[in-house]
């Protein structure tokens, strides 16, 4: 069987994307859009240091992105993947926008004219947290299938349609609209060494299509004018987080607009430490099945969550004696169970996300608080704390299980 991810298409798609990206106009958009965006960013020393790198993963998936808007010629593609190999060329990681490590971002290419099927099958370990989201192209919510409780057959297999009819008994039915412009889809993996992701195709129902697929020129243009947006996005995103004080959580919402869910609550805040300083927060999760605390820079990509705890997620941490969550941000490993890495970035973005809330929603204990530590004063708190052989049996274990979505790494 194919790989859920690493599918055949998913690889040709990558292949394609290489070359689009040698294009001359999207090589002078590489350029252009970096010098914008470095003369807005305001960045310090330590954040242009990670420019290069980051820079090449947004501006990849927006390519990868961008050659999948043919609703007409549909494709399944996963965004948001580390760097890898396809054909013995590599193809560069496609993080953007401040992902969620945990997840498997898709996106299909949808009309409100046409009818979809997508059709797939579960994997023999069900997600916590998993959403077929049909959005306008300002990325609001147009209708969502909710795939932990969708209709699914005894042996695994699922279809799910969408165009604009009422679902007259089709079980996984979204209604489309003429605003409608894409499904985004995320198989949220809490258990990186059990959850599995779907398997996803698609196909567009009618005849043949109307209209001749974009020329190479016509493309690079395209790609080129996501390469802005992105880069324009993430500026704003991470502009906004940087209007709020360092240390401190201020911000907890709900929304269904700008790719953000309508069912999780974030937390976002970011953090400024000096060598000998760690930011401790404190959740409370409010009886949520599934809570992530991922760090970013303000280019828009994650931390390194392969080899370095860049993220944990509740699977992942371990609670307090009374069941809530305590989380060390440090450079340097304070001995606990549940130290958020920086890998020597000493500031940074911190979006934490809570989701799958009891009947009736979160509980009134939803909270997350941070505080400044003095490294030297962690082991005051009491908190579950790890040997150096259990910190390296934790890496291990990350990285097999994050593998597990990526084939393509070996080593």
């Amino acid at each position: 069987m194919n790989h859920p991810v690493a599918t055949p298409e998913q690889h040709a798609h990558e292949l394609a994307a290489l070359d689009l990206i040698e294009h001359p106009t999207v090589r002078a958009a590489y350029r252009s859009v970096a010098e914008t965006w470095l003369g807005r960013a305001r960045a310090s020393e330590a954040m242009h240091r990670r420019f290069a790198a980051a820079y090449e993963e947004v501006m990849f998936s927006a390519a990868v992105w961008s050659s999948n808007q043919d609703p007409l010629r549909p494709k399944v593609t996963t965004i948001t993947r580390l760097a890898h190999e396809v054909d013995g060329r590599r193809v560069p990681g496609s993080r953007w926008g401040i992902d969620n490590p945990d997840t498997v971002y898709r996106v299909v290419p949808i009309s409100g004219e046409e009818r979809y099927v997508l059709r797939g099958r579960v994997g023999a370990h069900r997600m916590t947290e998993n959403y077929f989201t049909l959005w306008n192209d300002a990325m609001g919510t147009v209708d969502v299938c909710d795939g932990r409780r969708m209709h699914v057959e005894a042996d695994g297999s699922y279809e799910i349609t969408v165009d604009a009819d009422e679902a007259g008994g089709r079980p996984n039915h979204l209604r489309s609209t003429p605003e409608a412009h894409e499904l985004y889809i995320r198989d949220v993996l809490l258990d990186w060494g059990c959850d599995d992701p779907n398997t996803i195709e698609v196909e567009r129902l009618g005849g043949p299509p109307a209209t001749a697929a974009l020329t190479l020129d016509e493309q690079a243009e395209a790609t080129a004018a996501m390469m802005a947006h992105f880069a324009d996005f993430t500026g704003k995103l991470s502009h906004g987080m940087y209007k709020t004080p360092p240390n401190h959580f201020s911000l907890a919402w709900t929304a269904d607009h700008t790719g953000a869910m309508r069912s999780q609550v974030y937390v976002a805040g970011r953090y400024e430490l000096a060598p000998d300083e760690a930011f401790v927060v404190d959740v409370s999760d409010g009886g949520a099945e599934y809570f992530t605390v991922p760090l970013s820079n303000i280019w828009g990509t994650t931390l390194d969550v392969l080899d370095r705890t860049g993220s944990l997620n509740k699977a992942q941490s371990r609670p307090n004696d009374d069941g809530t969550y305590t989380f060390v941000i440090a450079g340097q490993d304070p001995g606990v169970h549940n130290w958020i890495d920086t890998g020597g970035l000493p500031e940074g973005i911190l979006t934490l996300r809570m989701a799958e809330f009891p009947e009736g929603g979160a509980r009134p204990d939803l909270a997350a608080t941070g505080r400044v530590v003095p490294l030297d004063r962690i082991c005051e708190l009491g908190l579950p704390m790890v040997t150096r052989s259990e910190r390296a049996a934790q890496l291990a274990e990350r990285r097999a299980g994050y593998l597990r979505r990526l084939p393509e790494v070996t080593a």
